[in-house]
């Protein structure tokens, strides 16, 4: 049976008020700093202050939820400095209501997952998990119950950094693009096909787009009879500005950008943080 892997839930994600950090119009600052870094960061189209939201469609019906994703801060973990995200989504119908809450903390110089928290709500179902993943053993440990095991790679991505990363990539169409770096086996290999060009409007505005397909080793929305097509901006940001998929029981789901707050990109702060936030330990 194939594995399956909560990568729809991981792009989908932004709960509307619950333990959201970010506010639209404000940017969050820094974390208060007291080390060097020596590692400078990556560049990459995302920085601290970015938040989206999303009107979420379900098939002819309209609107049924609301979601957003946002990059809160820089946050230590372990002594490495790193993006602190969180994607959330609250909607659904009467009989499949959905509420998640995912958060991610992924290193600003190899956007490589160290931290992985889940708190879903998916119909009459409830589920917490928090992961400690350690690139250098190549192991994870899950916190909330003690479990703990190898991982396939030494550059890990969970499912909501791997959304990151894939706005890192140059997407040239016709290209077929094939990673093994999710952090457990069974979700590798994770298979990006970029489609087509596109221009698409929704209620942010009118975007040129580029258009993927994920295929994932999955029997969820992005295996491969979810018929999953992500739409990210054409240009240098690579916003998620639309996403459209097969969801069992619901049906099809779609999610429609709407509101953007650019974030401050570390590249252009000055380049490299020569200083690191207080660590959370972990």
């Amino acid at each position: 049976m194939k594995a399956r892997l909560p990568i729809l839930v991981a792009l989908l994600t932004g709960l509307v008020g619950f333990g959201r950090e970010a506010v639209p119009g404000q940017v969050p600052p820094l974390l208060d700093s007291v080390t060097t870094r020596i590692d400078p960061p990556m560049a990459v189209p995302f920085g601290p202050g970015e938040i989206l939201e999303y009107d979420v469609k379900f098939g002819f019906l309209g609107k049924r939820g609301e979601g957003f994703m946002s990059v809160d801060g820089l946050e230590a973990v372990r002594g490495r400095t790193t993006y602190r995200v969180t994607m959330a989504y609250e909607g659904g119908l009467l009989f499949a209501k959905v509420k998640d809450h995912f958060k991610s903390w992924f290193d600003v110089a190899n956007l490589v997952t160290l931290r992985s928290v889940e708190d879903t709500k998916q119909l009459n179902r409830e589920r917490f998990k928090h992961f400690e993943l350690y690139p250098e053993t190549r192991t994870w440990e899950r916190v909330d119950n003690g479990n703990s095991g190898e991982m396939p790679t030494s550059e890990p991505l969970d499912q909501i950094s791997f959304f990151y990363f894939v706005r890192t990539l140059p997407l040239e169409v016709g290209r077929e693009y094939t990673f093994n770096r999710y952090y457990r086996e069974s979700g590798n290999p994770v298979i990006l096909r970029v489609l087509r060009k596109d221009t698409v409007e929704v209620p942010a505005g009118t975007f040129p787009v580029i258009v993927v397909q994920p295929i994932i080793r999955s029997s969820g929305a992005f295996g491969e009879g979810g018929k999953a097509e992500l739409f990210f901006s054409d240009d240098e940001r690579r916003l998620l500005v639309r996403m459209e998929s097969d969801i069992p029981v619901v049906g099809r789901l779609s999610l429609h950008l709407r509101t953007i707050t650019e974030g401050r990109r570390l590249a252009t702060m000055g380049g490299t943080p020569t200083e690191e936030p207080p660590d959370s330990g972990g």
